[in-house]
């Protein structure tokens, strides 16, 4: 019985003792969140204001942005209305050109042919008249 009531002394004061460290831990922690309390309230009313002095600040320059934005799409656009009537003429000039170039070329091909027809024709009529004689 002596070890008996040796091992229940020693496992007894034990379980005690953790209760009663429990208990403190948890007073303990009790006593921590209520002296942390104002400093987050603290920490929370600084992040508010903070946030506050941020979006006044960025408010004109978000402004400037848009305003310079809008600005940049009217120059764009400007200029892209120039480009587009530039590159429709260019464009055209090249239609103009080509059929220039396509109507010498008709012009001059048909003149050719009408050179060498007359050409053939002579040459025709010179050998008719050669075999005619003999």
């Amino acid at each position: 019985m002596g070890l008996n009531s040796f091992f229940k002394n020693l496992f007894g004061s034990a379980k005690e003792t953790v209760v009663d460290l429990a208990d403190q831990a948890e007073s303990t922690f009790e006593q921590a969140k209520e002296a942390a309390a104002p400093y987050i309230d603290k920490a929370e009313t600084f992040a508010d204001e903070t946030i506050s002095k941020v979006k006044e600040a960025s408010e004109p320059i978000i402004a400037n942005a848009t305003d310079y934005a809008h600005q940049a799409k009217d120059i764009v656009s400007e200029y892209a209305d120039k480009a587009s009537d530039a590159l429709d003429n260019v464009v055209e000039s090249v239609k103009e050109k080509t059929n220039e170039f396509t109507n010498n070329t008709k012009t001059i091909a048909s003149e050719t042919v009408a050179d060498a027809s007359e050409a053939s024709a002579a040459e025709i009529d010179k050998i008719s008249d050669k075999t005619d004689k003999d």
